[in-house]
Protein backbone atom coordinates (compact mmCIF):
# COMPACT_ATOMS: atom_id res chain seq x y z
CA UNK A 1 0.00 0.00 0.00
CA UNK A 2 2.93 2.06 1.00
CA UNK A 3 4.63 1.66 -2.48
CA UNK A 4 1.22 2.23 -4.41
CA UNK A 5 0.88 5.72 -2.81
CA UNK A 6 4.88 6.48 -3.13
CA UNK A 7 4.09 5.63 -6.92
CA UNK A 8 0.99 7.37 -7.74
CA UNK A 9 3.00 11.56 -7.01
CA UNK A 10 5.82 10.15 -9.90
CA UNK A 11 3.31 9.18 -12.33
CA UNK A 12 1.10 12.35 -11.77
CA UNK A 13 4.02 14.50 -11.56
CA UNK A 14 5.17 13.73 -15.09
CA UNK A 15 1.25 14.38 -16.40
CA UNK A 16 1.37 17.74 -14.77
CA UNK A 17 5.10 18.55 -16.50
CA UNK A 18 3.50 17.01 -20.22
CA UNK A 19 -0.22 19.58 -19.41
CA UNK A 20 2.17 22.57 -19.01
CA UNK A 21 4.35 21.84 -21.87
CA UNK A 22 1.55 21.59 -23.71
CA UNK A 23 -0.24 24.95 -22.88
CA UNK A 24 3.11 26.23 -23.33
CA UNK A 25 3.24 25.19 -27.15
CA UNK A 26 -0.55 26.30 -27.26
CA UNK A 27 -0.11 29.21 -26.34
CA UNK A 28 1.55 31.68 -29.34
CA UNK A 29 4.05 33.92 -27.58
CA UNK A 30 3.43 37.58 -27.96
CA UNK A 31 5.62 39.10 -30.76
CA UNK A 32 7.35 42.29 -29.31
CA UNK A 33 6.22 45.98 -30.67
CA UNK A 34 8.46 47.19 -32.69
CA UNK A 35 8.28 50.87 -33.52
CA UNK A 36 7.99 51.70 -37.51
CA UNK A 37 10.10 53.28 -39.36
CA UNK A 38 7.17 56.06 -40.40
CA UNK A 39 5.99 56.34 -37.25
CA UNK A 40 9.31 57.07 -35.67
CA UNK A 41 10.00 59.62 -38.44
CA UNK A 42 6.74 61.46 -37.70
CA UNK A 43 7.53 61.82 -34.15
CA UNK A 44 10.91 62.90 -34.69
CA UNK A 45 9.57 65.62 -37.15
CA UNK A 46 6.93 66.62 -34.63
CA UNK A 47 9.58 67.08 -31.57
CA UNK A 48 11.44 69.02 -33.87
CA UNK A 49 8.86 71.50 -34.90
CA UNK A 50 8.00 71.54 -31.44
CA UNK A 51 11.51 72.97 -30.27
CA UNK A 52 12.14 75.03 -33.32
CA UNK A 53 8.60 76.58 -32.60
CA UNK A 54 9.33 77.00 -28.51
CA UNK A 55 12.85 78.60 -29.57
CA UNK A 56 11.11 80.94 -31.83
CA UNK A 57 8.50 82.18 -29.05
CA UNK A 58 11.40 82.33 -26.37
CA UNK A 59 13.87 84.16 -28.43
CA UNK A 60 12.82 87.72 -27.88
CA UNK A 61 13.00 86.70 -24.05
CA UNK A 62 16.58 85.66 -24.65
CA UNK A 63 17.17 88.73 -26.88
CA UNK A 64 16.03 91.57 -23.92
CA UNK A 65 18.06 88.77 -21.32
CA UNK A 66 21.18 89.02 -23.02
CA UNK A 67 20.61 92.69 -24.30
CA UNK A 68 20.02 93.84 -20.70
CA UNK A 69 24.12 93.21 -20.39
CA UNK A 70 24.87 95.41 -23.35
CA UNK A 71 25.45 99.01 -23.99
CA UNK A 72 22.27 101.07 -25.26
CA UNK A 73 24.51 101.88 -28.35
CA UNK A 74 25.11 98.01 -29.48
CA UNK A 75 22.13 96.23 -28.85
CA UNK A 76 20.01 97.21 -31.98
CA UNK A 77 23.23 96.01 -33.71
CA UNK A 78 23.20 93.14 -33.08
CA UNK A 79 20.60 90.52 -32.94
CA UNK A 80 22.49 87.45 -32.21
CA UNK A 81 22.40 86.38 -28.54
CA UNK A 82 26.12 86.40 -27.72
CA UNK A 83 27.34 88.93 -25.82
CA UNK A 84 30.89 90.58 -26.75
CA UNK A 85 31.01 93.15 -23.91
CA UNK A 86 29.52 92.38 -20.74
CA UNK A 87 27.86 95.55 -18.72
CA UNK A 88 26.06 95.04 -15.49
CA UNK A 89 26.09 98.80 -15.17
CA UNK A 90 22.14 98.30 -16.88
CA UNK A 91 20.77 96.83 -13.70
CA UNK A 92 22.12 99.71 -10.65
CA UNK A 93 21.55 102.59 -13.62
CA UNK A 94 18.08 101.18 -14.03
CA UNK A 95 17.87 100.51 -10.55
CA UNK A 96 18.31 104.21 -9.67
CA UNK A 97 17.32 106.29 -13.33
CA UNK A 98 13.83 107.18 -12.15
CA UNK A 99 12.34 109.34 -9.85
CA UNK A 100 12.47 106.20 -6.86
CA UNK A 101 14.15 103.60 -6.80
CA UNK A 102 12.41 100.77 -9.08
CA UNK A 103 11.83 99.09 -5.72
CA UNK A 104 9.28 101.30 -5.12
CA UNK A 105 7.39 100.74 -8.33
CA UNK A 106 7.68 96.89 -7.26
CA UNK A 107 5.98 97.48 -3.90
CA UNK A 108 3.52 99.44 -5.71
CA UNK A 109 2.70 96.88 -8.22
CA UNK A 110 2.68 94.07 -4.99
CA UNK A 111 0.17 96.05 -3.14
CA UNK A 112 -2.37 95.98 -5.88
CA UNK A 113 -1.87 92.82 -6.86
CA UNK A 114 -2.35 91.57 -3.32
CA UNK A 115 -5.23 93.20 -3.22
CA UNK A 116 -6.63 92.20 -6.71
CA UNK A 117 -5.89 88.35 -5.49
CA UNK A 118 -7.94 89.06 -2.37
CA UNK A 119 -10.60 89.97 -4.31
CA UNK A 120 -10.80 88.07 -7.24
CA UNK A 121 -10.82 84.78 -4.70
CA UNK A 122 -13.16 86.01 -1.79
CA UNK A 123 -15.93 87.72 -4.41
CA UNK A 124 -15.84 85.15 -6.98
CA UNK A 125 -15.61 82.28 -4.80
CA UNK A 126 -18.51 83.73 -2.73
CA UNK A 127 -20.44 84.16 -6.53
CA UNK A 128 -19.70 81.01 -8.50
CA UNK A 129 -21.53 79.49 -4.99
CA UNK A 130 -24.28 81.30 -5.34
CA UNK A 131 -24.82 80.65 -9.33
CA UNK A 132 -24.16 76.96 -8.65
CA UNK A 133 -25.76 76.16 -5.37
CA UNK A 134 -28.33 78.22 -4.63
CA UNK A 135 -31.83 78.93 -6.36
CA UNK A 136 -33.23 82.76 -7.05
CA UNK A 137 -35.20 84.19 -9.29
CA UNK A 138 -33.71 85.03 -12.80
CA UNK A 139 -30.60 82.59 -12.15
CA UNK A 140 -30.15 81.84 -15.65
CA UNK A 141 -30.44 84.91 -16.81
CA UNK A 142 -27.84 86.91 -14.48
CA UNK A 143 -25.70 83.87 -15.21
CA UNK A 144 -26.10 84.45 -19.11
CA UNK A 145 -24.96 88.36 -18.50
CA UNK A 146 -22.53 86.87 -16.71
CA UNK A 147 -21.07 85.31 -19.60
CA UNK A 148 -22.01 87.84 -21.47
CA UNK A 149 -19.70 90.05 -19.88
CA UNK A 150 -16.63 88.05 -20.40
CA UNK A 151 -16.83 89.50 -24.34
CA UNK A 152 -17.27 92.73 -23.44
CA UNK A 153 -13.92 94.90 -23.83
CA UNK A 154 -12.20 96.60 -21.15
CA UNK A 155 -12.42 99.94 -23.56
CA UNK A 156 -15.67 100.29 -23.43
CA UNK A 157 -16.87 100.40 -19.20
CA UNK A 158 -13.03 102.23 -18.87
CA UNK A 159 -15.09 105.52 -19.64
CA UNK A 160 -17.80 105.66 -16.92
CA UNK A 161 -15.80 103.94 -14.45
CA UNK A 162 -13.29 106.89 -14.88
CA UNK A 163 -16.17 108.98 -14.31
CA UNK A 164 -17.19 107.57 -11.38
CA UNK A 165 -13.99 107.36 -9.56
CA UNK A 166 -13.20 111.18 -10.43
CA UNK A 167 -16.81 112.26 -8.78
CA UNK A 168 -15.82 109.92 -5.48
CA UNK A 169 -12.34 111.05 -6.03
CA UNK A 170 -10.31 107.98 -6.13
CA UNK A 171 -8.12 109.05 -8.97
CA UNK A 172 -4.68 108.78 -8.48
CA UNK A 173 -4.88 106.15 -5.81
CA UNK A 174 -4.75 102.25 -5.79
CA UNK A 175 -8.59 101.89 -5.64
CA UNK A 176 -9.58 102.41 -8.88
CA UNK A 177 -7.44 99.16 -9.69
CA UNK A 178 -8.20 96.97 -6.56
CA UNK A 179 -11.96 98.07 -5.64
CA UNK A 180 -13.72 96.19 -8.70
CA UNK A 181 -11.74 92.86 -8.00
CA UNK A 182 -14.06 93.04 -5.00
CA UNK A 183 -17.08 93.05 -6.66
CA UNK A 184 -16.73 89.88 -8.77
CA UNK A 185 -16.22 91.60 -11.74
CA UNK A 186 -13.93 89.02 -13.25
CA UNK A 187 -16.50 87.11 -14.97
CA UNK A 188 -13.77 84.23 -16.09
CA UNK A 189 -13.06 83.35 -13.05
CA UNK A 190 -16.64 82.99 -11.52
CA UNK A 191 -17.11 81.01 -14.53
CA UNK A 192 -14.47 78.75 -13.61
CA UNK A 193 -15.53 78.11 -10.02
CA UNK A 194 -19.00 77.53 -10.85
CA UNK A 195 -17.83 75.04 -13.50
CA UNK A 196 -15.68 73.01 -10.69
CA UNK A 197 -18.16 73.55 -7.99
CA UNK A 198 -20.77 71.45 -10.17
CA UNK A 199 -18.15 68.74 -9.81
CA UNK A 200 -18.43 68.17 -6.67
CA UNK A 201 -21.37 65.92 -5.69
CA UNK A 202 -24.13 67.39 -3.95
CA UNK A 203 -24.24 64.70 -1.29
CA UNK A 204 -21.71 66.41 0.98
CA UNK A 205 -23.74 69.90 0.77
CA UNK A 206 -26.81 67.26 1.91
CA UNK A 207 -24.66 65.63 4.61
CA UNK A 208 -23.07 69.13 5.59
CA UNK A 209 -27.06 70.54 6.27
CA UNK A 210 -28.12 67.45 8.17
CA UNK A 211 -25.28 68.37 10.31
CA UNK A 212 -27.21 71.40 10.84
CA UNK A 213 -24.95 73.83 8.64
CA UNK A 214 -26.21 76.33 7.01
CA UNK A 215 -24.79 78.19 3.32
CA UNK A 216 -22.17 79.95 4.97
CA UNK A 217 -20.74 77.10 6.61
CA UNK A 218 -21.24 75.00 3.81
CA UNK A 219 -18.93 77.38 1.75
CA UNK A 220 -16.36 77.55 4.32
CA UNK A 221 -16.06 74.50 5.79
CA UNK A 222 -17.32 71.97 2.48
CA UNK A 223 -16.93 74.49 -0.94
CA UNK A 224 -13.28 75.87 -0.09
CA UNK A 225 -11.38 73.36 0.93
CA UNK A 226 -12.48 71.36 -2.40
CA UNK A 227 -11.54 74.37 -4.66
CA UNK A 228 -8.14 74.50 -4.01
CA UNK A 229 -7.10 74.40 -7.65
CA UNK A 230 -9.33 76.44 -8.87
CA UNK A 231 -8.85 78.84 -6.33
CA UNK A 232 -5.05 79.13 -7.03
CA UNK A 233 -5.79 79.10 -11.08
CA UNK A 234 -7.24 81.85 -10.40
CA UNK A 235 -4.66 83.63 -8.13
CA UNK A 236 -1.91 82.98 -10.11
CA UNK A 237 -4.06 84.37 -13.59
CA UNK A 238 -5.07 87.50 -11.60
CA UNK A 239 -1.38 87.98 -10.48
CA UNK A 240 -0.17 87.33 -13.75
CA UNK A 241 -2.84 90.03 -15.30
CA UNK A 242 -2.54 92.48 -12.79
CA UNK A 243 1.27 92.72 -12.67
CA UNK A 244 1.25 93.06 -16.21
CA UNK A 245 -1.95 95.35 -16.80
CA UNK A 246 -0.52 98.67 -18.03
CA UNK A 247 -3.76 100.41 -19.20
CA UNK A 248 -5.49 100.72 -16.08
CA UNK A 249 -2.34 101.95 -14.11
CA UNK A 250 -1.86 104.50 -16.83
CA UNK A 251 -5.58 105.54 -17.07
CA UNK A 252 -5.49 106.25 -13.08
CA UNK A 253 -2.70 106.85 -11.58
CA UNK A 254 -1.00 110.19 -12.60
CA UNK A 255 1.33 110.77 -9.56
CA UNK A 256 5.14 109.26 -10.85
CA UNK A 257 5.36 108.17 -6.80
CA UNK A 258 2.15 106.00 -7.11
CA UNK A 259 3.22 104.14 -10.96
CA UNK A 260 3.39 100.44 -11.07
CA UNK A 261 5.96 98.39 -12.65
CA UNK A 262 5.03 98.40 -16.11
CA UNK A 263 4.28 102.29 -16.13
CA UNK A 264 7.48 102.83 -14.43
CA UNK A 265 9.21 101.01 -17.63
CA UNK A 266 7.54 103.09 -20.13
CA UNK A 267 9.24 105.71 -18.72
CA UNK A 268 12.63 104.85 -19.27
CA UNK A 269 11.33 105.81 -23.37
CA UNK A 270 11.62 109.53 -24.16
CA UNK A 271 10.37 110.50 -27.48
CA UNK A 272 12.18 113.64 -26.91
CA UNK A 273 15.94 112.72 -26.45
CA UNK A 274 17.82 109.69 -25.75
CA UNK A 275 15.81 106.54 -24.57
CA UNK A 276 17.97 103.96 -21.96
CA UNK A 277 17.55 100.79 -23.24
CA UNK A 278 19.59 98.88 -21.53
CA UNK A 279 18.72 100.13 -18.22
CA UNK A 280 14.58 99.49 -19.53
CA UNK A 281 15.84 96.05 -20.16
CA UNK A 282 17.80 95.37 -17.15
CA UNK A 283 14.16 96.69 -15.33
CA UNK A 284 12.24 94.04 -17.49
CA UNK A 285 14.27 91.04 -16.55
CA UNK A 286 13.58 92.19 -12.90
CA UNK A 287 10.02 92.94 -12.96
CA UNK A 288 9.79 89.63 -14.98
CA UNK A 289 10.89 87.30 -11.77
CA UNK A 290 7.99 87.29 -9.69
CA UNK A 291 5.71 86.52 -12.25
CA UNK A 292 8.30 83.19 -13.02
CA UNK A 293 8.10 82.71 -9.18
CA UNK A 294 3.90 83.04 -9.26
CA UNK A 295 3.91 80.85 -12.12
CA UNK A 296 6.21 78.13 -10.89
CA UNK A 297 4.69 78.22 -7.60
CA UNK A 298 1.47 77.67 -8.71
CA UNK A 299 1.94 75.77 -12.04
CA UNK A 300 0.75 71.97 -10.51
CA UNK A 301 -2.25 73.30 -8.99
CA UNK A 302 -2.48 75.84 -12.51
CA UNK A 303 -3.16 72.37 -14.63
CA UNK A 304 -4.75 70.51 -12.13
CA UNK A 305 -7.69 73.24 -11.99
CA UNK A 306 -7.65 73.72 -15.75
CA UNK A 307 -8.20 70.35 -16.39
CA UNK A 308 -10.51 69.51 -13.56
CA UNK A 309 -12.99 72.33 -14.54
CA UNK A 310 -16.09 71.07 -15.52
CA UNK A 311 -15.35 67.42 -14.65
CA UNK A 312 -18.63 65.35 -13.16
Amino acid sequence: MTDLQAAAPARLAPSRADATRAGSRQAPSRPERRAHPAATARALIKHLVLIAASLVMIYPLLWMLVSSFRPTDVIFRTPGLWVNNLVTDNYSTGWNALSEPFGHYLLNSALVVVGAVLGNLTSCSLAAYAFARLRFRLKTLWFSIMLVSIMLPIHVIVVPQYILFNLLGWVNTFIPLVLPKFLATDAFFVFLMVQFIRGIPRELDEAARIDGCGHWKIFTRVMLPLMGPALATTAVFTFIWTWSDFFTSLIYLTDPAKYTVPVALRSFLDATSGSNWGAMFAMSVVSLVPIFIAFLAGQRFLVKGIATTGGK
